[in-house]
């Protein structure tokens, strides 16, 4: 039998973390309709500690060596392209936020900043799980549906594009950083998942279809892992360009969204010293 193709690979490893670790976090809250919130938190701060290790130690290390190749300045390059990722999934998010704060309440004013309290609001499960109750009309229940897979693309897509710039700079696609992403992408998705179907189900929706559903929202991982590599096949510059945009807009997740996010789901020390651990696991999977 043929080896496969680098990018039938990365096709199959980007399927299983994206929609298997949702479809995997979407039967877990299918079986037990409940979702522990402190497993859910120190998954995510620990898959985000380990996540900033391969973003700031890996993949900008990698995108400033391949844009001083091209000019002198390309470091440059790259500050900018990590800042324009920033800008790119925060306005996107702002803007699905803005859309949907006056129907469904994602924040506590009066307790903390405005971000959002659990996983589902981030996400937006409970505002499709909203309508569902209301028994609102089938129009307003696409519409909501809509949201939350657009809420949904806007993590894994950048997730995505960070898996197939780091498959694009390794030279193991076994044992390089690319499969290390892959992993880590898996784990985070599966408390997403488990946020995805918890809601649908509590709201009415049968099981089988809301794993289905909270499968299907994985699949844009794919799409991302697809445009990182191929930005990170065209040649040096758009290895830079393709590594600081994905860079910039999973710093974003990781530290605007994961993290405090974490920490407000279970508010102790526990969070934090997850991330730590993570970041201490990301150098030696990175330096070892």
């Amino acid at each position: 039998m043929e080896a496969l193709s680098p990018f039938a690979f990365i096709t199959i490893v980007t399927l299983i973390s994206g929609a298997g670790g949702t479809g995997l976090g979407g039967v877990i809250g299918a079986l037990f309709n409940s979702e522990s919130s402190k497993t859910v938190s120190l998954l995510l701060a620990f898959a985000g500690g380990v996540m900033s290790s391969i973003v700031c130690f890996d993949l900008l290390s990698e995108a400033a060596e391949a844009a001083k190749s091209v000019f002198d300045a390309g470091v440059w390059a790259v500050a900018a392209a990590f800042i324009v990722g920033i800008i790119v999934v925060y306005g996107l998010n702002l803007a699905i936020d803005r859309k949907t704060r006056s129907e469904v309440p994602h924040t506590k004013a009066q307790e903390h900043p405005q971000t959002h309290d659990d996983i589902d609001e981030l996400i937006h499960a409970d505002h499709l799980n909203e309508h569902i109750r209301n028994k609102d009309s089938r129009l307003s229940l696409v519409v909501a549906g809509i949201v939350m897979a657009c809420a949904i693309a806007l993590h894994n897509i950048p997730e995505g594009m960070t898996i197939g710039a780091s498959f694009a700079i390794s030279d193991d696609l076994m044992l390089g950083s690319g499969m290390i992403m892959a992993v880590l992408i898996g784990l985070h998705n599966i408390p997403e998942g488990m946020a995805v179907a918890v809601p649908l189900i509590s709201g009415g929706m049968g099981k089988v279809r809301a794993v289905l559903l909270t499968t299907l929202c994985g699949l844009p991982t794919l799409l991302g892992a697809w445009l990182g590599f191929w930005l990170g096949d065209i040649g040096p510059l758009g290895l830079a360009l393709s590594l600081g945009f994905a860079s910039g807009a999973m710093a974003y997740v990781v530290y605007g969204e994961i993290l405090p996010e974490a920490y407000l789901i279970y508010q102790s020390k526990a969070p934090a010293f997850a991330a730590m651990a993570g970041i201490v696991l990301g150098m030696v999977l990175i330096f070892a």
